[in-house]
C-alpha cells in the first residue's frame, strides 16, 4: 500500500539505508532550518545519494530513491556546527523534486512498501554466516538486537549492504529493489 507525501532532501555523497545510521556535521542555514523545522514539526526529513553536485553550495541533485531519516542524537560541536546521529527508517521513491526556501530541495514521494517478514531461503543461508562473521569484527553496534533477526532476509541484507565493502551506486541499487531476496540474491552475485 503505497502512498504519497512532501519531504525535504539532505543530499549527501552516500546511500543511507533503512535500519543504518550515519553522523552528520550541519552548519548551512538551509540545513540547520531544516532540523529545526523538521524537529518541530516531528515529520523528518530525507537523504538521497547526490548525482551530481555537492554537498555545499548551489542544492545538488539527489538520486531518485532514498530513505527518510530519524535523529537519534544532537549535539553541537566546538564550531558551532550541529552533530547529528540519524538513523534511516523507511525508503521513498521521489516523484519529482522543487525548490524550496533558503535553497531546499523538497521532493514529492511516493513511500516504498515495508519488506515483509520472510525467513532466508536457503540458498542466501550462507549470507547470515557471513554478516555473523562481519558483525564479529565490526564490534556490537551493529549486533542484531534479537537473534532472530539473524535468520530474517529482509534485516541481513540491510546490515550486509551496510557493511560489506560497496560502491555507493551498489548501495543505491539496492535501495531501489522491493524484495529482499532479490536484495540477497544481488550481493550474492557482487560476492568473490
Amino acid at each position: 500500500m503505497n502512498s504519497e507525501g512532501s519531504l525535504p532532501l539532505f543530499p549527501l555523497h552516500t546511500t543511507l539505508l533503512p535500519g543504518a545510521a550515519i553522523g552528520l556535521r550541519v552548519f548551512e542555514p538551509r540545513y540547520l532550518d531544516l532540523v529545526r523545522e523538521t524537529g518541530r514539526s516531528g515529520e523528518g526529513f530525507g537523504v538521497c545519494l547526490i548525482l551530481e553536485g555537492n554537498e555545499v553550495g548551489a542544492p545538488a541533485t539527489p538520486a531518485a530513491f532514498g530513505v527518510q531519516v530519524k535523529i537519534e542524537d544532537f549535539d553541537v560541536g566546538a564550531d558551532g556546527g550541529l552533530q547529528l546521529r540519524l538513523r534511516g527508517t523507511r525508503r521513498f521513491h521521489v516523484q519529482r523534486t522543487r525548490g524550496g526556501g533558503n535553497g531546499l530541495v523538497v521532493a514529492d514521494v511516493r513511500w516504498c512498501d515495508e519488506d515483509p517478514d520472510d525467513e532466508l531461503r536457503p540458498q542466501h543461508a550462507l549470507l547470515a554466516t557471513v554478516l555473523d562473521h562481519i558483525i564479529e569484527q565490526a564490534g556490537t553496534a551493529f549486533a542484531p538486537a534479537s537473534p532472530a533477526l539473524m535468520d530474517q532476509a529482509s534485516w541481513v541484507s540491510w546490515r550486509l549492504a551496510e557493511l560489506l565493502p560497496l560502491s555507493e551506486q551498489q548501495r543505491l541499487q539496492l535501495l531501489q529493489l522491493d524484495d529482499p531476496h532479490q536484495r540477497l540474491q544481488q550481493l550474492l552475485g557482487w560476492m568473490p
